[in-house]
């Protein structure tokens, strides 16, 4: 893990000619195929070891190793600033904005906490990635219905109380143009059912080491900036627009969006 550093994310988007091609074509044949292998290692692993634990620990230490598997082998290098910031004895929604498929590894490998992901429900029905999301104990959310996403909100605070930090992507689904798009509400009615605190965490340069949508991974030096804290003892649902608002602002106060 790297520290802080005052040097700025770079973007690498500018490629072209022969080394873009020749970079498409590592990751077609070694990255991509790679991820794929590790995946299905580490996921076999997650399943057989949740015979014999069914606490978590085991299967959260193969996503840690799943994931600085598939950081080194894409050359993903992160800078950390923050991490005072995590509460260590105490359950809390972290809310992290969403660039791309390597958030997921870099929060896996650098938040110092065991938490739970709470996901949309089809990726519950992925080989392996799913059986390892429902034996690891992760929560699934139902978006296209409201009351079932109602439902599985309810279910999800009932387990944060209970002391299992949660990793969720207010925005929803990643974004496709590199901005940081709206957030949506659930999230914080969440975190002020549950009365717990919201940890916002910023995520800078994952897009240029892996776009959406896209094979092509290039790697390089992204970023993870924790916030800290904002309480939410006491507070009434009606304030989660507010809640909304403050978390985005600090989300916001150090995103650095793509250039035009």
């Amino acid at each position: 893990m790297e520290t802080a550093s005052t040097v700025p994310v770079k973007s690498t988007a500018s490629e072209s000619g022969f080394r873009y091609y020749r970079g498409y074509l590592r990751s077609l044949l070694i990255t991509i195929p790679l991820i794929y292998f590790y995946t299905g290692a580490c996921g076999t692993a997650s399943l057989l070891g949740s015979i014999f634990d069914g606490s978590g620990h085991w299967q959260h230490g193969c996503a840690k190793f799943w994931s600085w598997l598939i950081l080194k082998t894409c050359r993903v290098r992160v800078r950390v600033e923050g991490l005072e910031n995590v509460p260590r004895n105490q359950s809390v929604v972290f809310s992290v904005n969403h660039q791309s498929a390597l958030d997921i590894p870099i929060l896996f490998v650098h938040l110092p906490v065991r938490f739970r992901f709470l996901a949309k429900r089809s990726l519950f029905h992925l080989p392996f990635l799913g059986w390892h999301l429902r034996r690891s104990g992760h929560i699934p959310v139902e978006r296209e219905r409201p009351r079932e996403a109602l439902r599985s909100l309810e279910v999800a605070s009932q387990r944060i109380r209970t002391g299992s930090p949660v990793v969720l992507f207010p925005e929803g689904h990643r974004s496709r143009d590199g901005q940081l798009r709206p957030f949506k509400g659930g999230s914080f009615y969440l975190a002020i059912k549950a009365g717990v605190p919201i940890v916002p965490i910023t995520l800078n340069g994952t897009r240029d080491a892996l776009k959406p949508d896209t094979y092509y991974v290039r790697g390089g030096q992204t970023e993870m900036i924790v916030h800290p804290p904002i309480p939410t003892a006491g507070l009434g649902l009606n304030t989660a627009e507010e809640l909304c608002a403050e978390v985005r602002a600090r989300i916001a106060s150090r995103f650095h969006p793509p250039p035009e």
